[in-house]
């Protein structure tokens, strides 16, 4: 083995991060910072993505991570502007808090599992599965994230509980906001893909069992995620 091998071994694997995750970190970087004062407003969207080269949608995510973290706060017509230079406590999704969905969805998602289970149709089946499938596939994180609520509202409305349905479609938004922005912290994406898989692979089996475990175990990972970016926060 010649020098160039041994300084080749002893470097640190290169950690790929999507376009999001960079503009984040580094908005995110310069609030924390000061560089981005309280009160200060932020570049506009078509120009952040000019300074960053990326598109547009890539800087709305980015804003929207810093937003659930309670760092920015965006105006319609008026823009983005710095509320606080430290993350809070608890991840602001819309209407909900990170907090509250967590208390709330296993109450909900896992007897919906459940049901499921045991009451979907071949057509529902076949609408899973094929979210699923494209989840699998998709390398975009606003697509991305759009399907794994679509996923979870597919599961309620195979339940055939009224209830269950309509409130996983009332919490749909903030659950887009909170997988959006676990994904851009903790890269999650592929891990959550296969728990679809094992809670899909429940119901298609009819296993009620199986799939309340399965969703069990998805929303205790998703929770052990959200703890680890709101403890961040409050160090």
């Amino acid at each position: 083995m010649n020098l160039s091998d041994n300084w080749t071994a002893g470097q640190a694997q290169i950690v790929r991060v999507s376009a999001a995750e960079a503009v984040f970190t580094s908005i995110r970087t310069a609030i924390e910072s000061g560089e981005l004062a309280v009160g200060s407003k932020l570049s506009s969207e078509i120009a952040l993505a000019a300074q960053y080269g990326v598109s547009r949608s890539v800087v709305r995510e980015a804003l929207r991570s810093c937003t659930a973290l309670g760092l920015t706060a965006t105006q319609t017509g008026k823009g983005s502007f710095v509320l606080a230079n430290r993350a809070v406590g608890d991840l602001v999704l819309g209407r909900f808090s990170a907090r509250s969905l967590m208390e709330a969805r296993p109450h909900i998602e896992v007897p919906a599992a459940e049901m499921a289970a045991a009451r979907r149709t071949d057509a529902q089946l076949e609408q899973m599965l094929g979210i699923v499938r494209t989840m699998e596939q998709e390398d975009d994180p606003e697509m991305w994230v759009g399907l794994d609520a679509s996923f979870h509202a597919a599961i309620a409305a195979a339940s055939g509980n009224g209830v269950f349905e309509q409130v996983v479609t009332d919490i749909r938004d903030a659950m887009v906001n909170q997988s959006e922005t676990i994904n851009l912290i903790t890269g999650r994406q592929s891990q959550s893909d296969a728990e679809h898989r094992l809670i899909l692979d429940a119901i298609i089996r009819a296993d009620s069992v199986g799939a309340g475990r399965a969703m069990t175990e998805h929303l205790a990972k998703v929770e052990t995620a959200l703890t680890l970016i709101m403890g961040e926060t409050n160090e």
